[in-house]
């Protein structure tokens, strides 16, 4: 069975009530789910993670940016897959795996580029 379902763009906002109040009620998009600067949104099949920019994201530094999200069946296993390869990168490129507040378990890896790349399954329903 394929671990890695789907992947979902991940888009930091200055401000989330007014970005989720423009895909809402403009874009139509539903509310599936939000807990403080965190919400996910979804129409039809599509979905899209939002984080308000901000103090309380560790990873706004730099061009250190969400590019995308990759949703898996379970993160533990994809990561005893990479972990050979994920150790070579530097102690900072790599967080997680770890459960974070927005019901997510999360693997979060820093490309050459500066992006981040984050994979991650669902700990709680939305």
């Amino acid at each position: 069975m394929a671990n890695i379902t789907q992947v979902t763009p991940f888009m930091l906002v200055p401000d989330l009530a007014t970005a989720l109040d423009f895909m809402v009620d403009v874009l139509g998009v539903g509310l599936d789910f939000r807990t403080g600067d965190y919400a996910y949104v979804s129409r039809d099949r599509a979905g899209l993670r939002m984080m308000e920019a901000g103090p309380g994201n560790p990873f706004q530094p730099g061009t250190r940016r969400f590019a995308c999200y990759f949703d898996c069946r379970d993160v533990d296993a994809l990561y005893a897959d990479l972990k050979s390869k994920l150790d070579v990168l530097p102690l900072e490129d790599v967080h997680g795996p770890m459960d974070k507040p927005y019901g997510q378990r999360e693997l979060l890896v820093v490309a050459p580029d500066g992006n981040l790349i984050a994979f991650g399954q669902a700990t709680r329903p939305a």
